[in-house]
């Protein structure tokens, strides 16, 4: 079987590495071809890599708070370079303050995100929803 090959980093002005290389390292113990962007990776960032790997999906994570406003528009900007359709997940602590899950999930949902994962989510959650969404037949 061919390796699925994920897109991944830390978005907008978030430096939080640690979360990012445990995610890295998981996804590539997993069996997936992984293209790590790093910290502080702006939305056109994620998007050229995306084109340029021909990659299956991106996997945004955010730490400090701020990835609502960082995501805005994502799933807009995918569809008009050509990646119409392409897996997009968010996970980590995405939301300022504490807001219930399911309301923070729905709005991430409605920016089509097709994945939502909390702050805390174990990376083996994070790659069973990917082997289920990518190796669909």
């Amino acid at each position: 079987m061919e390796k699925k090959k994920l897109v991944m980093g830390v978005i907008g002005a978030d430096v939080h590495a640690v979360g990012n290389n445990i995610l890295y390292h998981a996804f590539t113990d997993a069996g997936f071809d992984v293209v790590n962007l790093g910290v502080m990776v702006s939305q056109e960032e994620y998007i050229a890599a995306a084109i340029e790997t021909n990659a299956d999906a991106i996997v945004v994570s955010s730490l400090y708070g701020h990835g609502e406003l960082d995501c805005k528009g994502f799933r807009e900007k995918c569809d008009e370079a050509g990646l119409d359709g392409i897996l997009l997940y968010v996970g980590g602590n995405i939301v300022v303050g504490k807001q219930p899950f399911e309301d923070v999930e729905r709005r991430f949902h409605r920016m089509g995100f097709d994945r939502v994962f909390g702050p805390g989510t174990a990376p083996e959650t994070t790659i069973d929803a990917l082997k289920e969404d990518l190796y669909k037949e």
